[in-house]
């Protein structure tokens, strides 16, 4: 290794970590056999070696002193591809910065700063010098401020995960740059403005989070250009109106999380539509009117929840049909009817069924010992109760025997004569 090189390498390991005496124990750090814990080093073109990964923060790797900061001069190593800082900068404020005289054609391919709790400042805009970068992970920090444009002219990346810190403003419409993106995560911040339309020109995107900023608007058009979409998530936003009817076109989406948003329009039924689809979550947006037919032919679905929203009528049959489902979560909606899953399904799901504060729902009774709790009274019981359901079933499930269900209003009433006569001949006799 260049001395120039040793120097830099000692004076960033001697600012960060108190774990041993570099420069004493390991003099020569990429001589074979006395290499140190977080570091690699490859031979370049000059038939030297050199420095190309340095890892901090995390065991066995090299642990960070109380009073370590940002070390500058990681961007002065010119064969460097890839450095990690976890859990470093806790104790002392610090920023991003880059040194003064920057290289003129930096290796680094991956920079990853996450859970760094005294990492604050805004993200410089100096940080488009980096030209080779392929993943960009900024994640559990304190970083402010807007997303600088110049992250957007780094054509090269791959993911870009600015997730957990306190970034405000909008998102760039220079998003659309980024045509090589297959992740993108920057949730948990306080992002505003509407989801840019350029989104679409993301083409190559598989994972994409904006969960819990203050997003308003509605899912832009275009959204059905990312084909190779497989997790979105939209939760806990201000996002309000109708879904793109081409939504139904994301057949590689698996995971579609939007819980939290005031959309206050009907369940779309295009989302039963997308055969991979093994998560939709739902809760606590408006929605209104019938659960479409069409989620239970979901053939991957594993977890649906449509808690607390404004749904009535019946719970569809089929869902106790679909294989791997193991979450269903209906609860606080104005649901009625029977509940049309067999005794089977009930005692699969388990403690992961829950139907509750639907008054209009009650369960068969011939499920009443079968399954546990479901948070649904039994047919036909409790009628005076105030908390449970009324004199239904309002329509018979197709497995239950017809005797079943035709007898419960001459039940409830030949009981009710029973206690009047006896009423009557306790009187008297007195």
């Amino acid at each position: 290794m260049p001395p120039s090189e040793s120097e830099t390498l000692f004076t960033i390991m001697e600012s960060m970590s108190s774990d041993q005496q570099w420069r004493h124990s390991h003099p020569n750090p990429c001589a074979p056999g006395s290499s140190w814990p977080g570091i690699e080093c490859k031979t370049g073109p000059d038939h030297l070696p050199h420095v190309s990964r340095l890892d901090f923060g995390s065991a066995p790797n090299p642990s960070c002193k109380s009073s370590a900061s940002f070390p500058h001069l990681i961007f002065s190593l010119p064969f460097l591809q890839s450095i990690f800082f976890f859990n470093c900068f806790t104790h002392f404020p610090t920023t991003i910065i880059f040194p003064i005289k920057l290289l003129t054609n930096s290796s680094l391919q991956q920079l990853s700063l996450r859970s760094n709790p005294s990492l604050s400042g805004q993200i410089p805009p100096l940080i488009s010098s980096l030209t080779s970068l392929q993943i960009l992970t900024l994640s559990q920090n304190r970083l402010t401020g807007p997303i600088p444009q110049a992250i957007f002219s780094l054509k090269s990346l791959l993911h870009l995960d600015l997730s957990y810190n306190k970034l405000t403003g909008t998102i760039p419409l220079t998003l659309g740059n980024l045509n090589s993106l297959v992740g993108l995560d920057l949730s948990y911040n306080s992002l505003t403005g509407t989801i840019p339309p350029t989104i679409s020109q993301l083409g190559m995107l598989q994972k994409l989070d904006l969960s819990s900023n203050s997003l308003f608007g509605a899912i832009p058009q275009g959204l059905e250009k990312l084909r190779s979409l497989s997790f979105l998530a939209l939760s806990n936003n201000k996002l309000r109106g109708s879904f793109p009817k081409s939504i139904s076109k994301l057949q590689s989406l698996q995971y579609f999380i939007m819980d939290n948003n005031p959309m206050h329009v009907p369940l779309p039924v295009e989302l039963g539509f997308l055969p991979k689809l093994q998560e939709l979550q739902l809760e606590n947006s408006g929605y209104s009117g019938v659960i479409p037919q069409s989620y239970t032919r979901l053939v991957n679905l594993s977890s649906l929840s449509l808690a607390n929203n404004r749904l009535t009528g019946e719970i569809p049959s089929g869902f106790d049909s679909l294989p791997h489902v193991f979450h269903l979560n209906l609860s606080r909606n104005s649901l009625i009817g029977v509940v049309p899953f067999d005794s089977s399904f009930l005692r699969r799901l388990g403690k992961n069924l829950d139907l509750s504060e639907n008054r209009g729902l009650c369960l068969n009774p011939e499920d009443e010992f079968s399954v546990v709790k479901t948070g649904v009274d039994v047919c036909g019981k409790n009628v005076s109760s105030t908390s449970g359901p009324s004199t239904h079933p309002l329509k018979k499930r197709s497995r239950a025997s017809p005797s079943l269900c035709c007898c419960y209003g001459s039940c409830f009433l030949s009981s009710v004569l029973f206690q009047v006569a006896l009423f009557l001949g306790l009187r008297h006799h007195r």
